[in-house]
Order: structure tokens, then C-alpha cells, then sequence
């Protein structure tokens, strides 16, 4: 008898979807992680301080909430309890001279704040997003479906048939547009561009890259529609939640159990795993791995030949940026030296669209960029309990880091000739954004209690699935996405072995907390 229906390696997002959606099919599902905690990028610790409770890495839910898998899911989850908390300002803009922009979940407020920002921003705003509210539909079926499928092409078929080829044609040729021509075309306002500009660094691309002006409608969409939610006490709780209904089902995750590979039976088939110890656990149905390509192919399926056009692929994978995370343990709010902050889930600190592309250019170039873009999230006021009353943390972002480093494009900071990254790299590094901050909030020096940074190499560490620090599972360029992710060849989640499938970031759809490999596999399996 099988040890499981499923064996599911990884415990991140996607996998604890695909389980539990599984799992509600009356499968026996098994998850594997290889840490001490279960969760991939869902970690919270108390990193810096006792008391204060920080998100180490992945922190807002917007793409979770606003999913297939939430819609699907949610009330079990709650019942397992998870609780959101959130904000009516999901995001802000602040420039170094002080002038900032936020957006609301309120329609008018917004329209009405990039009209006084320049005068036909905000009605330019409004057009857009009732542009793309009627396309949306087809947008995130697009960005969400099985692409490989008959009902990919039913939804396609009927665009067709509603616009005409001409228009379906229009329809993507604008939909590829990237993000800087996008905003300079529609917006006025350097705030208005400066606002949406950092929103495409979460998507993993930069705003040259081609369709990241479509994701700049995507993410203020839903920053509108939804906010930018946290889960009341930790994204640990939106694990504990998943693990709770999966144990509910019958089904279990299993932590300190490495997967050191696939075990593949002379049809062909994938029969199970063994364990970095020598244990082995077989599979009736299937395995599922949630992992980096290179991990799947070079490590889980090693010693077996594969296909040349797999081969291929893996061998011309290409990963993306690294990502930095610093917190912060404060034992006073931060007072901001611009008012109307103090409610804002997440500030971006930037130059503008020119500086965001300046630090992106200089990060893909291997260099620490002078200015870095700083993703400033506020956990605490949204969800105060993650620190002592009165007291407050700070998770900050920067997703413009080097993977590989070759130099300083401001000339300050000595690196290494490997282009290793190291415990004083990290740190003059993590001065050079604290110095940022210390500008714009005025009880920063008297505030702060104690600092924790990640580098990229620190976080693949945590999660060996962050190749190189890289959060997005690999660089998500048009050639690298949609249906050529991870390969040019890829059809959906299957692999060259039978019942072995592979979701996470690197698969379509891509990265995000949104669980949507997890969602399109665990809703298609039986």
C-alpha cells in the first residue's frame, strides 16, 4: 500500500494549495519540507527583537486574497484561523524632496489625489481602470488559466469572436507594452509615475521589460480592489491554517525531510521519493514538486537522462535579481516627516521612474545599485499586536539586489573579486538604505531597538528554492513566461515523467502569493 495518493515536495504557497485542494477530493496527501517549519517564503520570527513578531520574508496578500485559490479555500481556512488585517492606503510614493502620493481603496480619493497632482492624471486613472475592469475577465484568464488547454482556448475563441482578430491582435500588442512608455503616455504627474513605477520590481521585471505596463494596471487594480492585507499575527498563521485543514483531510506535512530524489520506475512512472536518510515513501497517483528547475532536474531527477530539449531548458534558465529584506524593531512608532503616512501598508522610497530603472539596470549589471528602491512596509499598523504595545517593526524590501556582485555603482563599498556576498557587504549595504530612511523619518536614531538584514545569500540559505536570492522562481521576461515558463517547451505542470508534476513560481503563473500553479494542478488532478 502507497504511503500516500500525493507526495507533494516543498511547503511554500503553491504546494499548500495543490494539497489542500487534493486533499478535498478524498486523496491522502503528503507535504515534504526539507526545514525545521513548513511555509517556503511564509516564515515568521522573532528576528530582532523579544516580542516582536516579523514576516522574514513574503508579507502582503493581496494576490491570495483576490485568487481562485482563496475564493476556493477561504472558509476552510478561516475555520482553521486565518484572519486578515488591512488598510484603506495599500501603497505610497515618497520622493526625496518629501512630496509622496498614496493610493486608496477609494475610487474618487484617488482620482481626485492625481488630479491635484497634475490636473487630467486622475481622470486618466479612471479611464484606466474601467478599461481594464471590462477587460479583466479575460486578463487574469489569461494570467491564471491552464494556457495548454481546451478551455484556454474557448476563452481565447470568444475574445476573438467579441473583438475580431484585428482587435484580439490590439488587445495584446498593447498588453506588451512596457511600463515606462505605458506611464509617460498616460500620466502627467512624475508622482502619479513614481507611484506605479516600484510595483513592476514585484512582478520580477523592470519597467523597460515588455508587458510590465499590463502589470501596472494588474497590481493598481487589485491594490484598489483589495488593499494590501497581512495575516493578524504572521504569515506563520496562514500556514498553520493550510497544515490544520490537510491534517482535517487526512493528509499530513512533514517537516526535516529533505528529498534527496524522485524514485522513477523502469516504465518511466514516478513512484515516490527517498529521503536524504534513506527512507523511501511511495505515491499511488503522483509526485509534485514545488521547486527551482534546477532543483527538479539537477538534484531530485540526477543520474537520469534527460530529454535534449529538457536538457536545453534547464541548461538556459536564467534567474533573476536577488532580493534583500531588512526589519526593523522600534520602541516608538516612526514618526514620518511627511504627514499622511502612518496608515500606509507599503511606501516605496524612490527617486522616481527614472531612479527605478537607474537601480534595477544597475542590480541586472551586478552592481549594488547607489540609490536602491526601498520597499518600506508597516505591519504594525495594520496589524499592532506584532510588537508591544505602543512599539512598532519595520519589513523592508529591496528587490533590486545583485545575485552575483561585481561592484558598487556608487563607489563606496568594497566587494569581493568572486562577487560572494558577505556579512560586511550586507551590512554597509543595509547603512546605505538606513540612511535613506533616517531622511524621512524623524524618531529613526531614538526609535530604533535593533536591525536584522537578509541578503540575497542569506535568504537562500533560509529557502534553497531562492536560487541566487532570486524571490520570483526566475527571471519573468516575456521569453521566460506565460506558456514558456520554465521552458519554451513546458505544457502546463506536466513533466518528461509521467506522474511527476511540477508548480511554484517558476511554473505558470508565475510568482506571487496568489498559489496559482498549486490552484491550476490541485483543481485538475483527481
Amino acid at each position: 500500500m502507497a504511503d500516500a495518493d500525493y507526495i507533494i515536495v516543498g511547503s511554500g504557497i503553491n504546494a499548500l494549495v495543490a494539497a489542500a485542494l487534493l486533499g478535498r477530493k478524498g486523496n491522502k496527501v503528503l507535504v515534504l519540507e526539507r526545514e525545521a517549519t513548513a511555509g517556503g517564503c511564509l516564515r515568521t520570527e522573532a528576528v530582532t527583537a523579544p516580542g516582536f513578531i516579523h514576516d522574514v520574508m513574503a508579507t502582503t496578500f493581496v494576490l491570495f486574497t483576490t485568487s481562485p485559490a482563496y475564493a476556493a479555500l477561504g472558509a476552510d481556512l478561516a475555520r482553521h484561523g486565518l484572519e486578515f488585517r488591512n488598510t484603506p492606503n495599500p501603497t505610497a510614493v515618497l520622493l526625496p524632496d518629501g512630496r509622496h502620493l498614496a493610493l486608496s481603496t477609494d475610487r474618487a480619493k484617488n482620482v481626485a489625489a492625481f488630479n491635484a497632482a497634475a490636473s487630467a492624471d486622475g481622470e486618466a486613472f479612471r479611464r484606466e481602470m474601467e478599461r481594464f475592469a471590462a477587460d479583466a475577465g479575460f486578463v487574469f484568464g489569461l494570467l491564471g488559466g491552464r494556457l495548454w488547454s481546451l478551455d484556454m482556448l474557448k476563452v481565447v475563441t470568444r475574445e476573438a469572436w467579441k473583438r475580431g482578430l484585428r482587435g484580439l491582435a490590439a488587445f495584446f500588442g498593447e498588453a506588451l507594452v512596457p511600463a515606462r512608455p505605458y506611464l509617460e503616455a498616460r500620466y502627467e504627474s512624475d508622482l502619479v509615475q513614481a507611484l506605479f513605477a516600484p510595483w513592476v520590481l514585484h512582478c520580477g521585471l523592470n519597467p523597460e521589460n515588455a508587458y510590465s505596463g499590463e502589470m501596472v494596471k494588474v497590481i493598481g487594480f487589485a491594490l484598489e480592489a483589495a488593499g494590501a492585507p497581512v495575516v493578524k499575527g504572521g504569515a506563520v498563521n496562514a500556514v498553520r491554517a493550510f497544515a490544520g485543514l490537510i491534517a482535517e483531510q487526512g493528509g499530513t506535512v512533514r517537516t526535516r525531510a529533505e528529498v534527496a530524489s524522485v524514485m522513477v520506475d523502469d516504465a518511466g512512472t514516478a513512484r515516490g521519493v527517498r529521503l536524504a536518510d534513506g527512507e523511501t515513501l511511495t505515491a499511488a497517483k503522483g509526485v509534485i514538486c514545488s521547486v527551482a528547475p534546477s532543483r527538479l532536474y539537477g538534484k531530485l531527477l540526477a543520474g537520469r537522462p534527460l530529454p535534449p530539449e529538457v536538457a536545453e531548458g534547464v541548461a538556459r534558465y536564467r534567474y533573476g535579481k536577488g532580493d534583500m529584506q531588512i526589519h526593523y524593531a522600534l520602541r516608538e512608532k516612526p514618526r514620518w516627516r511627511t504627514s499622511g503616512l502612518d496608515d500606509v501598508a507599503l511606501i516605496h522610497l524612490t527617486p522616481g521612474l527614472d531612479g527605478v530603472s537607474r537601480a534595477a539596470n544597475e542590480a541586472e549589471r551586478g552592481l549594488l545599485p547607489a540609490v536602491p528602491t526601498v520597499c518600506v512596509g508597516q505591519p504594525t499598523a495594520l496589524d499592532p499586536g506584532r510588537a508591544p504595545a505602543g512599539q512598532a517593526i519595520l519589513w523592508l524590501q529591496l528587490p533590486e539586489a545583485p545575485r552575483h556582485i561585481k561592484g558598487d555603482a556608487a563607489g563606496e563599498i568594497v566587494t569581493e573579486s568572486d562577487g560572494r556576498w558577505t556579512e560586511a557587504i550586507r551590512e554597509r549595504f543595509a547603512d546605505r538604505v538606513e540612511a535613506i530612511l533616517r531622511r524621512h523619518i524623524e524618531n529613526f536614531d531614538d526609535a530604533v531597538i535593533a536591525r536584522k538584514s537578509y541578503s540575497p545569500a542569506d535568504l537562500e540559505a533560509l529557502n534553497v528554492n531562492l536560487v541566487g536570492g532570486d524571490p520570483y522562481g526566475g527571471q519573468c521576461g516575456l521569453d521566460q513566461f506565460f506558456i514558456w515558463r520554465p521552458f519554451t517547451r513546458s505544457v502546463n505542470h506536466a513533466t518528461h515523467v509521467r506522474g511527476l508534476y511540477h508548480i511554484g513560481a517558476a511554473t505558470h503563473p508565475g510568482p506571487g502569493l496568489g498559489g496559482g500553479s498549486g490552484f491550476l494542478l490541485g483543481s485538475t488532478l483527481r
